[in-house]
C-alpha cells in the first residue's frame, strides 16, 4: 500500500499543510508549509484574516503537487464561523472568539432558554466563546447581515473554497451549542432562542464524507489533478483524539492554546452532575463522544513569553522546559481558568496581578513565573481527571498527551506527578494525523479506526513519564 493524503490543520492563528504517506510499515509525515493569519481589528471587532489563511492553504497545497495526494481534508478550531451571501461569497472576515462582543451575553441567552434545557439538548459546556453566545451577540447588536444565506464553521469555509461544498461537518458543528446531542442535527428550539434563521444552517455530514472534486480552476493553479475533498473530523480536537493511540482506560489531553482534558466515550453524559461541573460532550469521529473539559492551556505561557520579549528577554519553550527539568515544586500558583487570562492586553501583568491579589510573594524571575503557570496547569489537569472519574464511574489508568504541548517534558512530568498516573506524550501533530487517518479510512486504505490508530503507534516514537511518589495533588 502506497497512498498519500493532504491535511490542512488550522490552529487559532497559525496553520500547517501536512502530507501523509501511508505504506505497509506505517505513516510518514511531511510538513509542507506553515503560515499565520491574525487576528486583527477590523470593522470594530477582532477578526481572522481569512484571505491570509486561504493564501497559506493554497501555498501549502501547491507544495504537494510533486507527489499529489488522493484527497484533501481540513480541520481547525471550533466555535468561530463565517457567513456566505447568495453568490457564495464570504460577507466579512470571521470574528474571533476572543473578541469582546460576547461580554454579558451568556446571561441574556439563559433568559431565553434554561441552562438545564440547553445542556439536556446539546451536552455542551457553557462558555462565552460558544457559537450560540457569539450569534446572540451578533443578533443583539443588530450586526447580522441581511444578505447572509449560509453559516459555515472555519474548516467548512475552507472546504467551500476548495470544492464549493456548503456542508457542515458534525464534530465542529457540536461546538456551536446548537447541535442536538441525541440526533446530531440542528436543534430548532435552540436556533429560535438564539434568533438565527434555521435555513442558514448547513446540511450536516459525518467524518469521511466525500465533499466532491477539487475545483477545476484550483486543480490547474495548484497542480493537483484528480483530487477529492474529504471531510475529516473537522474539529481539531476530534481529529487529535483519532490521531491518539489511546489505550482502554486512558484519558487524553490535547495540549496547545487550550488544553482539552477528556475521555472517548460511546455516548454523551447528560447528567445533572455533568451540567453542574460544566463538562462538555462534543461529537467525535465514528459516532463517539468526546467527554471533556476545556482548560486554558499554553496560551497563558505564550502570552508571557511575548511580554518578556517586549522587555528584552527571549525564552523559547524548549529552553523553559530544559531549565526547569528536575526543579523542586514551586510555591506559586494561578487558576488557569480565571477569566482575566482569556485575552488581557498584557498577559504577564495579568499573571503578576493574580499573584498580588492572592497574597503570594512578589516575583520577577521569568522561570519562576513559567514554573507557576506549568505546575498550575498540571494541578488543574489533575482536578479534571478526578472529576472525569466521578462523572463517568470509570477508573482512569493513564493520560495520553498530544499536540504542541506534548513537547514540554516539564509539563508532562508535572502532570504525571499531579495526577499520580503514568503519562505518555506524542505525537505532536496528532490533529493532522487524525485528519489523515479519516481520509485513509474513507478511501479504503485502512479498514477501521482501530487499524488507523495502530498505524500511529507503529509510526511515531512516544515518550513515557512515571509519577514521583508523594507528589499527587
Amino acid at each position: 500500500m502506497q497512498r498519500a493524503y493532504a491535511a490542512v490543520d488550522l490552529g487559532a492563528g497559525s496553520g500547517r499543510v501536512v502530507l501523509g504517506r501511508f505504506h505497509d510499515d506505517g505513516l510518514e509525515l511531511g510538513i509542507l508549509h506553515r503560515f499565520h493569519y491574525g487576528p486583527r481589528v477590523s470593522a470594530g471587532h477582532e477578526r481572522w484574516d481569512f484571505e491570509a489563511l486561504w493564501r497559506g492553504v493554497c501555498a501549502g497545497l501547491r507544495a504537494a503537487s510533486g507527489a499529489p495526494p488522493r484527497s484533501i481534508g481540513v480541520d481547525g478550531w471550533g466555535v468561530d464561523y463565517g457567513l456566505l451571501d447568495e453568490d457564495g461569497e464570504l460577507l466579512e472576515d470571521p470574528v474571533s472568539y476572543r473578541d469582546g462582543r460576547t461580554a454579558g451575553i451568556l446571561d441574556a441567552l439563559l433568559q431565553r432558554a434554561p441552562r438545564n434545557d440547553i445542556y439536556a439538548r446539546t451536552g455542551i459546556q457553557f462558555m462565552p466563546i460558544n457559537t450560540s453566545v457569539q450569534l446572540c451577540a451578533q443578533m443583539q447588536s443588530k450586526e447580522w447581515p441581511q444578505e447572509a444565506r449560509r453559516l459555515l464553521m472555519i474548516p467548512d469555509l475552507v472546504h467551500n473554497r476548495l470544492c464549493d461544498s456548503e456542508s457542515g461537518e458534525e464534530t465542529n458543528a457540536s461546538t456551536t451549542q446548537l447541535l442536538n446531542a441525541g440526533t446530531r442535527r440542528w436543534d430548532p428550539q435552540l436556533l429560535e432562542a438564539v434568533g438565527v434563521p434555521a435555513d442558514v444552517m448547513p446540511p450536516l455530514v459525518s467524518p469521511g464524507t466525500d465533499l466532491g472534486a477539487l475545483d477545476p480552476l484550483l486543480q490547474r493553479r495548484l497542480g493537483l489533478p484528480d483530487v477529492r475533498v474529504i471531510a475529516p473530523a473537522t474539529h481539531d480536537t476530534a481529529s487529535a483524539v483519532i490521531g491518539t493511540p489511546l489505550e482502554d482506560g486512558w484519558a487524553y489531553i490535547s495540549s496547545g492554546t487550550w488544553s482539552m482534558v477528556g475521555l472517548e466515550l460511546p455516548a454523551p453524559v447528560l447528567t445533572a452532575e455533568a451540567l453542574a461541573a460544566n463538562f462538555t460532550n462534543e461529537a467525535g469521529a465514528f459516532r463517539t463522544t468526546r467527554f471533556l473539559k476545556n482548560v486554558m492551556g499554553l496560551w497563558i505561557l505564550e502570552g508571557c513569553r511575548k511580554a518578556w520579549e517586549q522587555r528584552g528577554v527571549r525564552l523559547p519553550h524548549d529552553e523553559i522546559s530544559a531549565r526547569l527539568a528536575g526543579a523542586p515544586p514551586g510555591a506559586l500558583f494561578i487558576d488557569p481558568d480565571d477569566p482575566r487570562f482569556l485575552n488581557p492586553p498584557d498577559m504577564l501583568e495579568a499573571v503578576l496581578g493574580y499573584f498580588r491579589e492572592t497574597c503570594q510573594k512578589p516575583v520577577e524571575d521569568p522561570l519562576e513565573v513559567a514554573k507557576a503557570i506549568l505546575e498550575s496547569l498540571a494541578r488543574r489537569y489533575a482536578e479534571v481527571v478526578r472529576k472525569l472519574e466521578a462523572l463517568t464511574g470509570r477508573t482512569i489508568q493513564g493520560i495520553h498527551i498530544v499536540g504542541g504541548g506534548s513537547q514540554n517534558d516539564f509539563l508532562n512530568q508535572a502532570t504525571a506527578d499531579a495526577c499520580g498516573l503514568p503519562v505518555r506524550a506524542g505525537p505532536v501533530e496528532a490533529a493532522a494525523i487524525g485528519n489523515l487517518l479519516v481520509q485513509a479510512v474513507a478511501d479504503g486504505a485502512l479498514p477501521d479506526p482501530a487499524s488507523a490508530r495502530s498505524f500511529v503507534a507503529r509510526a511515531f516514537q512516544l515518550r513515557s513519564f512515571r509519577p514521583c511518589a508523594g507528589m499527587r495533588c
